[in-house]
């Protein structure tokens, strides 16, 4: 503790030096527990979204994601039923909802245009939450009947090329599984935007009935198992495919190709920053100790002279270091923990990524376990600085220490 004690009165002898020294390594520290944030809450939102969209787990037949089907359902599911109710007396699933995958052509008596179009239960919109931004009407109802009209809910774009608005006609048709073209009419329940212009050009959802009489399967094109706890994915991995060894079962995070591209692209970008930050670090402390061992030459020879080894006084020199880079290393984190607070306040957002027209909140995720190992490696990195720098003022001897000026 005595050698702790000098060490801090060391670092206040020269108080200016440390106090931008230590300012150096609080911003490199803030700035890489921001930007890891900002990666992390990017990464978090975009695989929510993801399991969101496709479910946590996706069964299928083996062949539906690689082959090209020839005819419409011929890599569907038939007996899933028994998956499903083995599925849903477990605790941790949240839902199971089969869907169909179709396209055809959307008409409204006087212009068609290409649709594709997802065929789900109506609680499909309850399970998942508010994934659609509707801009009118309202998701699939799921009350249908005999002498009721079929309903669709589509996306903005494909909306306004028809020309429907809520309550309007208009007519899906597509090839059933035998190859001939079949034909329904449906009214507009709602119409929605996905955020994306591409896929608000041709996309729309009907209840999972009308798209198997539309083409005339009963086979699903898919299986989607929704867990309560994202994080439990890859345990009923295992135990999801041990129901039936004839199906494929698939982790949202193989089919989350946005997810993937983004997380490769962020962890370059701040990977390169991080490393930048810490060559900033290093260079600044060899600079101050550098300057530190100069101006006091005559005090080691000095000390040396009373009996002190070499490594002790370099010992005291790295405590010193390691005492800015921990000073450094908390003001850093305190100032992340305020910015995390001030944009939760301020809710700023992000402008619109490639590809889509709505922008998102800015929003940091601080991360303990990151902001104790980002201590750590900026500490260290003092340490190594401050050993470079005084591994070379200590190698004078006593006497050239005393008369040095």
């Amino acid at each position: 503790m005595r050698w702790v004690h000098f060490a801090f009165l060391n670092v206040l002898r020269n108080g200016r030096r440390s106090f931008f020294t230590i300012l150096v390594t609080a911003i490199a520290m803030t700035a890489i527990l921001v930007s890891s944030g900002f990666a992390l809450f990017t990464y978090h939102s975009l695989a929510e979204k993801a399991a969101r969209d496709e479910g946590n787990l996706t069964i299928t037949h083996p062949r539906f994601f690689t082959d090209e089907e020839d005819v419409p359902m011929q890599y569907g599911l038939s007996n899933f039923e028994h998956i499903r109710d083995e599925l849903l007396v477990d605790d941790e699933v949240k839902a199971v909802l089969p869907r169909i995958n179709l396209s055809g052509l959307v008409s409204n008596g006087e212009k068609t245009a290409i649709f594709l179009g997802l065929g789900v239960e109506a609680s499909e919109f309850q399970v998942k939450g508010p994934f659609l931004n509707m801009l009118a009407g309202s998701p699939l109802s799921g009350v249908t009947s005999d002498d009721a009209v079929p309903e669709v809910v589509l996306a903005q774009g494909l909306a306004q090329s028809m020309k429907a608005k809520v309550g309007d006609n208009i007519t899906l048709m597509a090839t059933t599984t035998d190859g001939a073209l079949n034909a329904f009419d449906f009214v507009v329940k709602g119409i929605y935007t996905t955020g994306v212009p591409d896929l608000d050009k041709r996309q729309l959802y009907i209840d999972l009935a009308s798209a198997k009489s539309l083409i005339n399967t009963e086979k699903v094109s898919s299986v989607a198992v929704y867990l309560f706890d994202l994080d439990k994915t890859t345990e009923k991995l295992a135990s999801v495919a041990a129901l039936d060894n004839t199906v494929a079962v698939t982790p949202w995070w193989q089919r989350a190709f946005y997810f993937q591209s983004v997380q490769a692209l962020y962890n370059r970008i701040f990977g390169l920053l991080g490393v930048m930050m810490v060559l900033l670090v290093f260079f600044s402390i060899s600079n101050t100790m550098s300057m530190t061992v100069t101006e006091r030459t005559r005090e080691i020879g000095t000390i040396a002279a009373m009996g002190c080894y070499r490594g002790e006084i370099i010992r005291n020199f790295l405590m010193e270091a390691g005492i800015i880079g921990i000073a450094g290393a908390i003001a850093g984190v305190v100032i992340a923990g305020i910015v995390t607070w001030a944009l939760l306040v301020l809710g700023l957002e992000m402008p619109p990524p490639p590809g889509s027209s709505q922008g998102y909140p800015l929003t940091i995720e601080f991360s303990w376990p990151l902001a104790l190992i980002t201590s750590a490696i900026l500490t260290l990195v003092c340490v190594l600085a401050a050993l470079k720098a005084t591994w070379q003022g200590c190698n004078k001897t006593i006497t050239d220490a005393l008369s040095y000026v």
